[in-house]
């Protein structure tokens, strides 16, 4: 009976000991070592504190910055969106260090380190690995490394190609052409209205989403978004948080309600998937060519490393990304082109010169010179997704600098597209004109390799096509047919959630034409 007891005794000071020990090294000893290797080659920022780091301040930081709207309609906004880094780069200068947790997070600002990281193609860098409590919003492709991501990547892309875009083009000109006759009818006899633009585009993305990736309709998905903008915001406030092993099994009242929202999620999008499957098994092959489809076809087969699973995943992140970026482009385009009368004029000239009154179709906004422009332009000074990060594998030799593995490096799109010595002193003004020449050419210097809207490289976003050819026919069709100009109520408040948001909408007064 006493060896019985002594040994149990010994099994648990063991386990105490091994957790107490595994815990100092990745609470203490480990970011310590990290910190002072970074320090030694100049990068600096606050000394690391246990656990927490930075994470009470930067809460603090964008509380502040996001208690009230900006003053002006000015769009000087990096300072706002990225507060603590802004803060921290002007106190440290460009070679800073933050602590979001035990971490430490570089911020790379050099555009040619930018761009070795992003054309990585060897895995050193790679994605991070999100906080549990965050990766409930959804995994699937983008969040994917190595070889399952390359697979992974290759089966969703095949969704994405030129002349499968070409098919989607009715499902969206039928979109744009409700949510115009929608306009068009709260104009009434009056010929004015005014809308909150950003749901309005939330709804309309949606519904292209819903047609050209489900073959449904927007009534079909309209639950999950809503769904999905919640837990968006819940995961958000995890990622802010430092979080501690086991936490996300604790019954806490935000925890259950991640759970819930999980679960209807999941089951609304496996409802979909269902009733796909089941006119699959009664047509037989389809000659759909959706998103949806697609993924089924292929998880049929077993050669193609895809579950069911997995199609829910990559269904819940098409959802997420696929409607709240290009509805942020759209509601920026809108408001910038509101306080920018004259580009407003001559888009809207270009639109009728080069597609008239007419549908827009394919072959007619790919004509379009200045709208591009106009939209490039937003992109660069509103980027839908602000920042990208990287973690090194192993120890790496980026520029000047050698990185230890398990360091993250932010890469902030916002910072470099406001960035003067990349665009000339005129970087934070609306200047479609920058762009007259192509991407290429639009910066002061290394003009493609400063331009990260859809990010670059081999994890270039999927959907930039999909998003750029939506966004031109929504624009054209609405030029077409209306003035607009910002509300009196109109509050300029972009902040953060997922994606680049106008905190209290986005009011515009639509006049038709």
């Amino acid at each position: 009976m006493v060896e019985t007891v002594s040994l149990v005794l010994s099994c648990i000071f063991f386990l105490v000991s091994y957790f107490v020990g595994s815990a100092f090294y990745s609470l203490w000893w480990k970011p310590k070592a990290l910190e002072k290797l970074l320090n030694r080659q100049g990068f600096r920022g606050n000394a690391y504190r246990i656990l927490y780091g930075d994470s009470k301040e930067e809460k603090e930081a964008f509380k502040k910055a996001w208690s009230r709207p900006m003053d002006q309609l000015s769009h000087r906004i990096a300072p706002r969106i990225m507060p603590f880094v802004y803060q921290t780069i002007e106190r440290y200068g460009k070679s800073s260090l933050i602590w979001p947790g035990p971490v430490p997070r570089v911020v790379v600002l050099h555009p040619n380190m930018v761009k070795e990281v992003l054309a990585d193609r060897s895995g050193q860098f790679k994605k991070p690995p999100s906080n549990p409590l965050t990766r409930i919003l959804a995994t699937g492709v983008a969040v994917l490394n190595g070889k399952e991501w390359a697979s992974r990547r290759k089966i969703v892309n095949s969704a994405f190609h030129l002349e499968k875009l070409k098919e989607m083009v009715p499902s969206f000109l039928t979109s744009c052409s409700d949510l115009v006759k929608k306009w068009d009818g709260l104009a009434g006899s009056g010929g004015y209205c005014e809308v909150d633009v950003w749901t309005e585009f939330q709804a309309l993305t949606g519904d292209v989403i819903s047609r050209t990736a489900f073959g449904s309709s927007f009534e079909d998905g309209k639950r999950i978004f809503q769904l999905q903008n919640e837990q968006a915001k819940l995961a958000i406030e995890a990622a802010r948080s430092p979080y501690i092993p086991g936490f996300r099994f604790i019954p806490t009242t935000k925890n259950k309600r991640r759970w819930l929202l999980d679960d209807r999620i999941k089951s609304m999008v496996r409802a979909i998937i269902d009733r796909k499957s089941e006119t699959l098994q009664t047509e037989g092959s389809s000659n759909s060519d959706d998103l949806l489809t697609i993924l089924l076809e292929l998880s049929r087969d077993k050669k193609n490393k895809i579950s069911i699973n997995d199609v829910i995943e990559e269904c819940k992140l098409f959802y997420l990304a696929g409607q709240e970026t290009t509805a942020s482009l759209l509601t920026w385009t809108l408001v910038l082109l509101s306080m920018h009368p004259s580009w407003q004029h001559r888009a809207r000239d270009e639109a009728l010169r080069v597609c008239r009154k007419d549908v827009p179709d394919l072959e007619c906004i790919n004509q379009l010179k200045i709208v591009p422009m106009i939209l490039y332009e937003v992109l660069r000074l509103y980027p839908s997704i602000v920042s990208l990060t990287r973690r090194t594998e192993n120890e790496i030799k980026l520029g000047e600098f050698t990185f230890p593995g398990g360091v993250d490096l932010l890469l902030p799109v916002i910072l470099i597209h406001h960035d003067s010595e990349c665009w000339g002193e005129d970087a934070e003004e609306f200047n479609p004109e920058r762009f007259s020449n192509g991407i290429s050419k639009a910066a002061a210097k290394d003009g493609r390799s400063v331009f990260y809207p859809f990010g670059w490289g081999p994890r270039t976003c999927l959907g930039q096509n999909f998003a750029m050819i939506q966004a031109k026919m929504a624009l054209t069709l609405i030029l077409q047919r209306f003035s607009f100009e910002l509300s009196p109520s109109y509050s300029h408040a972009p902040y953060t959630v997922i994606t680049l948001q106008p905190l209290h909408g986005a009011h515009i007064i639509l006049h038709r034409l």
